[in-house]
């Protein structure tokens, strides 16, 4: 059985469990975002990555 990562709405922790080890509140299943081989938003890291002096 595959497990997906879940985060409690309330505290914002992430668990594998369905009820928030921290508050006891019913966390959410989340999902990454999808993959895509068109680097859609790549200008936008490239330019905050220069901005912050860590580019190449």
């Amino acid at each position: 059985m595959r497990s997906m990562i879940r985060k409690c709405p309330v505290c914002g922790r992430y668990t594998l469990k369905e009820v928030c080890p921290e508050c006891g509140s019913k966390t959410n299943m989340i999902l990454p975002p999808r993959f895509s081989p068109e680097d859609h938003y790549g200008k936008y890291r490239r330019l905050a990555k220069k901005e912050m002096g860590i580019c190449r």
